[in-house]
């Protein structure tokens, strides 16, 4: 940069110092322990390893015993805290609507001289590859099949019908679209801003700073990030459980059902060593860093999704895939708001759709949302508030549902006017091998098929080097920056329990470990949003005070330096005019 964004970028961040970070004397990871390679906090750390080591004993000495105490674990917070669940996330949506669209939505994450870090394409890229990729990968054939054939309760359809395929579009679009991006916008709108804005570390413990003061660095700090390291582990495992038992479920039949060629076993063994390969090749991408591995391969994940999509969109049934997606969205949108509340409670048909899906996928995204939430953060510097929440709640959702209206709609289309065939093979052989089984009834099956295989493989490795770098952040006392061989520790850590709990219970335990470690947090977000609402409205009260419009204005009366202003003449960038870098107003 030239000397005077230079000099801009210092007297901002001292004006950004001065107003607006709070009066205190420590620093992200000043505690820290630094040995063998590691910098470390020195409570979080060990007590999250030693937690997690007798969590994988528990659960190996158990055996048999585990899964059945995860399934009765798995049904029981589903029937007595579902309807928490289901409040609680429409909560966050109104809170981040709210966030956007009032006065705080000209707030830049990181101040008025903030830039951005990374562009458009490679922010959706890392954001979407971080938050969606392996469960959409999983579900999108799969959950609309079983919708078909067990139309869910709040629609009253009849199974194998249109009628139940629209429903089944309807309630797949309910799971995967605002829902759960208004989690993880939540999440990562509060560590950005107390991180960013706040000069605090970029941990889960900051975003109750304006509670807890100093105390954030005691006890009550430390159980906090504690939480958010157990729910990101879970929440992590769950998805790389599902992805590995895809892609062994995929190399087995497209290697022996669609070539004929190779017979590859299948089970929770092969599993475990596909999770170990995979593992390998994710500590070398978190080696490299953000920039040299989780952004290449999170690029290289969007050109391959959309290759994927584009090739059936093209061969396959075009005209009602298009024709799926706008009447999928009219039945999402006409009933989103009784579906956000549905708790089947007072309807004595419900087939247990909100136990089994709603409530499992709610607990999912909260105890994903640490990981994926932060990791938005740590790419977010330089979006305001307004463009943060427009960039993470709507556009990934509508991808989202296009996604699903090519591949559901291509499975409802096989379904009710093709030869039955994925129907049929979902129903023999299980969730894991629907999309291939799919992928089968079009040209190039085997291609399209490999290509799938593919993608969920380097979506496991980017989930691996994203989770990777989170919780090194988490146990680092919220450093940004930690050493390579403790991001490689946590990336073996992640495989390893994600192994041991498909031994121990397979995909039930994955899910019990996601709903449970997504409980506490759950009640964790709701106290958040009044956090997050304290410290914007602090920055709005500074933005506005008479101190920050005398420094701007001697800021102003410099050749070198540009104030950009919004609407409302609150300061929205400090920039060098010649800088093409600079962000203006949203």
């Amino acid at each position: 940069m030239a000397n005077s964004d230079d000099q801009t970028g210092e007297m901002s961040d001292g004006l950004q110092v001065e107003l607006f970070h709070p009066e205190s004397d420590r620093e992200p990871g000043d505690t820290n322990i630094q040995a063998a390679g590691f910098d470390i906090h020195p409570v979080v750390f060990p007590v999250a390893l030693v937690i997690i080591a007798l969590f994988i004993a528990v659960t190996i000495l158990l055996g048999d015993t585990a899964a059945s105490a995860y399934t009765w674990l798995f049904n029981t917070i589903g029937d007595t805290f579902g309807w928490f669940y289901l409040l609680a996330v429409n909560v966050f949506i109104i809170t981040l609507l709210y966030f956007a669209f009032s006065k705080y939505g000209n707030i830049r994450i990181g101040g008025v001289e903030a830039e951005k870090e990374f562009s458009d394409f490679s922010w959706m890229a890392m954001l979407f590859s971080a938050g969606m990729g392996i469960g959409l990968m999983f579900f999108s054939v799969s959950e609309p099949l079983y919708y078909f054939q067990n139309p869910p309760s709040f629609f009253g359809a009849e199974a194998g019908t249109g009628a139940a395929a629209s429903a089944a579009m309807a309630q797949t679009f309910f799971h995967w679209g605002f829902h759960p991006w208004a989690v993880y916008g939540l999440v990562g709108l509060g560590l950005a801003f107390f991180s960013f804005n706040r000069g605090l570390p970029l941990t889960f413990r900051s975003i109750f700073w304006p509670l807890l003061g100093e105390r954030i660095y005691g006890w009550p700090g430390h159980i906090i990030d504690l939480v958010t390291v157990f729910a990101t582990l879970f929440g992590l495992s769950t998805s790389l459980g599902l992805g590995v038992a895809q892609v062994n479920t995929g190399l087995s039949y497209v290697g022996g059902d669609m070539l004929g060629a190779v017979s590859i076993p299948t089970g929770t063994w092969p599993q475990v060593a596909l999770i170990a390969g995979i593992t390998l090749i994710a500590t070398l991408s978190v080696a490299a860093g953000l920039d040299g591995g989780v952004k290449r391969l999170s690029t290289l994940n969007l050109y391959l999704m959309f290759a994927l999509l584009g090739f059936l969109v093209i061969v396959g049934p075009t005209v009602y895939i298009f024709g799926t997606w706008a009447e999928g969205l009219g039945a999402y949108f006409g009933n989103i708001l009784a579906l956000g509340f549905f708790t089947g409670t007072l309807n004595e048909a419900a087939n247990g759709t909100v136990t089994a899906w709603t409530v499992f996928y709610w607990g999912w995204w909260i105890a994903w949302s640490p990981f994926v939430g932060m990791f938005i953060a740590r790419i977010s510097k330089g979006r305001s508030v307004r463009e943060f929440v427009l960039g993470v709640l709507f556009l990934p959702s509508l991808f989202s549902t296009l996604w699903l209206s090519v591949f559901g709609g291509s499975a409802m289309f096989n379904s009710l006017m093709g030869n039955g065939q994925a129907l049929a093979t979902y129903n023999e052989v299980g969730q894991t091998v629907a999309m291939f089984a799919l992928l089968e009834q079009f040209p190039l099956g085997v291609v399209s098929g490999l290509i799938a295989t593919l993608l969920v493989i380097t979506f496991f490795v980017t989930s691996s080097d994203s989770g990777s770098l989170v919780i090194d952040h988490l146990t680092s006392g919220g450093k940004h920056d930690v050493p390579r061989t403790q991001r490689v520790f946590w990336a073996l850590t992640e495989g390893l329990v994600a192994s041991i709990l498909l031994i121990g219970g397979g995909l039930t335990a994955l899910q019990t470990a996601a709903i449970t470690t997504g409980l506490p947090f759950a009640f964790i977000l709701c106290l958040m949003c009044y956090t997050v609402y304290l410290g914007l409205d602090n920055e709005y009260q500074i933005l506005e005070s008479e101190e920050f419009a005398e420094t701007i204005q001697d800021l102003s009366e410099r050749d070198d330096v540009d104030v950009v202003t919004a609407g409302d003449e609150m300061v929205t960038d400090i920039s060098d005019p010649g800088d093409d870098t600079a962000t203006g107003t949203d």
